[in-house]
């Protein structure tokens, strides 16, 4: 018997209901995170001449994409902030940190001025909300995922950790939603004078939601043993340090090569996705954007699915298995969905596309929080996934857009393949990180659970020393 087997026994009700709470709290926050996120990229083409004056719609959508932008730059700088926060202070008060710098966010850009109000101090006010909100998803990304897998059990922390994409991926449809709700409702002349204003009046409503929400979670035993001087004898003050992380810097260098191909292909099928479909496939809007509503609906179902089963095969076969997949299929997938002028076909790709890259998505984050002991875990997680998102995720659609406007579009689909082969090989040489010890209760019961059923730990299980740390 397998030691994941043999720690299967049911836990106690109330140790059930803390696990509930945990993965509704730490997923229902991302999806307002994402939730606030997307709802700037889409409904920027109304509120863009509300902050920037002139008559080119162009110029107006460049002067709020260049402030999107600043989002991105600052997700390294939230994942260091608030992964030593996360590491030093706990993942509870991160996680309520987090969502709280969102609610801020959405309600500054829900009130800020237009410029015949108050002239470029509105673009101002949106310049910080963008600010806030780039620190907070960075910071988001790496509190969500190290709470979801510590809180989880040592045999589900993959179908724990997969609601984090879950998650993300029902924000962008709720914000989907209430751009097609509010767009069939209001017309464009009220959309751009005060409904743009509504998602982001609801975005900071549910924000504070999730904040009561997660003011009621309880902290993770793996940081509770820490604090408590449980931990394997590291110096307290260097929790959550670039100095402690300096020490697993070798993790950390798994971190951005593993987030490398995963990210690049996730914003390729998702964000690029419906913008390819018009620009390249010469398809309708509303047919386009049809085809991504339904296909991301699919795909958030399928993630707790490969979760599960990463639990049971490991981690190791799922991603080996998106890299593969992504490096040899991204070119013909791309290039059959260019063609694709019709709902069906396209959905069916997309479809095919995006189940291959559940096999990063959905493990991705138990994956990283497994690599790092617990006084560095949240912050080993966030910054140089952060760095690797920055560079190679928010730059994946302004790549396919260069390649395009170059005359050299394919060219980009062996760009995300190429990105792809780096993470396999990867893959191929790093531990399964399934069998990991995440803190010294886990360890302690594993071993009660061999030692009664007189079974040895898998072959390949991470040393309870360096994961518990």
């Amino acid at each position: 018997m397998s030691s994941s087997a043999a720690t299967t026994t049911s836990p106690p009700e109330d140790v059930r209901k803390k696990r509930r709470l945990a993965l509704v709290g730490g997923s229902l926050g991302n999806l307002v995170e994402w939730y606030d996120w997307f709802v700037y990229a889409s409904f920027a083409i109304y509120f863009a001449g509300s902050f920037f004056p002139g008559d080119n719609p162009t110029t107006q959508l460049m002067n709020t994409a260049g402030i999107f932008a600043v989002g991105f730059l600052m997700r390294p700088v939230g994942g260091w902030v608030l992964g030593r926060a996360a590491d030093r202070h706990g993942r509870k008060s991160a996680l309520t940190l987090t969502v709280s710098m969102m609610s801020v966010a959405a309600l500054l850009i829900a009130v800020a001025p237009t410029y015949g109000q108050a002239g470029y101090f509105g673009a101002v006010v949106l310049l910080l909300a963008r600010l806030l909100q780039g620190m907070s998803i960075g910071g988001e990304y790496a509190a969500s995922a190290t709470y979801l897998t510590e809180a989880s059990a040592r045999n589900r922390r993959g179908l724990g950790s997969s609601f984090q994409y879950v998650s993300m991926t029902c924000g962008q449809l709720l914000g989907l939603g209430i751009l097609i709700t509010l767009q069939r409702t209001l017309s464009t002349a009220q959309l751009e004078s005060w409904g743009w204003r509504i998602p982001f009046v609801l975005g900071a409503i549910f924000a504070v939601v999730v904040f009561w929400l997660r003011r009621r979670l309880q902290e993770t035993d793996a940081f509770t043993e820490q604090t408590a001087g449980q931990g394997t004898g590291h110096d307290d003050g260097a929790r959550g340090t670039l100095k402690a992380l300096w020490q697993h810097r070798r993790q950390a260098g798994l971190v951005m090569a593993l987030t490398l191909g995963g990210t690049v292909a996730y914003y390729t099928y998702t964000t690029y996705l419906t913008k390819y479909l018009i620009g390249s496939a010469g398809m309708a809007k509303n047919t386009a954007t049809l085809v991504s509503f339904t296909a991301l609906t699919l795909f958030a179902v399928l993630q707790p699915f490969a979760g599960m089963l990463s639990d049971r095969i490991g981690r190791r076969p799922l991603l080996i298995t998106f890299a593969v997949g992504c490096t040899v299929g991204t070119y013909p997938i791309m290039t059959a969905l260019g063609s694709a002028s019709s709902y069906w076909p396209a959905l069916g790709l997309s479809l095919l596309a995006l189940v291959i890259i559940t096999g990063y998505t959905s493990i991705n984050a138990a994956v990283k929080a497994e690599l790092f002991p617990t006084h560095v875990r949240a912050l080993g997680v966030a910054l140089p996934y952060a760095i690797a998102n920055a560079l190679f995720g928010g730059t994946a659609e302004y790549v396919a857009l260069w390649f395009k406007d170059a005359g050299h579009e394919k060219m980009f689909f062996w760009y995300v393949s190429g990105c792809a082969l780096v993470s396999l090989v990867t893959y191929v040489f790093m531990r399964d990180t399934r069998d990991a010890t995440l803190s010294r209760a886990e360890a302690e019961a594993v071993a009660e659970a061999e030692a009664a059923s007189g079974t040895r730990g898998r072959a390949g299980t991470v040393a309870p020393a360096k994961a518990v740390g």
